[in-house]
């Protein structure tokens, strides 16, 4: 073997050699980069679950003040329906009850407002063709 194929020799384990330290230590820095990714995964996983548990209450006390919320304004409606219904009965009753008498009163007035009329009408009427007597009104 002459030396050039001997130097030559020597450069190509030299590069083999320095390409197999750095491909192990890719594989430490790999292998160290999974580990901090698995770290940060737990980290994560131990923080998020109790945001995660604490959304599920939330949303499910949503939901139920919700049902709540709509029951409560069927309850409304239902009572403002009642109002309505017992405010009409109430007036139609005082109608019935106060404006029927108040029509038979204003009735029962004009017939007495009639009869006096007639009896007005049927009073003699007053001889004015007479002379005035002046001294029956003579103060003295």
């Amino acid at each position: 073997m002459s030396t050039t194929a001997e130097v030559l020799l020597g450069f190509i384990a030299f590069a083999t050699l320095v390409v197999a330290a750095v491909q192990v230590g890719l594989v430490i820095a790999a292998v160290r980069l999974t580990r901090q990714v698995q770290d940060l995964r737990a980290s994560v996983h131990a923080d998020i679950r109790p945001l995660l548990l604490s959304l599920s209450t939330a949303s499910t006390n949503v939901v139920r003040v919700t049902e709540l919320a709509v029951t409560q304004i069927q309850r409304v409606d239902r009572l403002f329906g009642d109002l309505a219904y017992r405010v009409d009965d109430a007036t139609r009753l005082v109608q019935a009850t106060l404006l029927a008498p108040l029509r038979e009163g204003r009735a029962l007035l004009a017939a007495v407002g009639a009869a006096l009329g007639a009896l007005r009408d049927m009073k003699p009427p007053r001889d004015e063709s007479l002379p005035a007597d002046d001294d029956a009104l003579f103060i003295g």
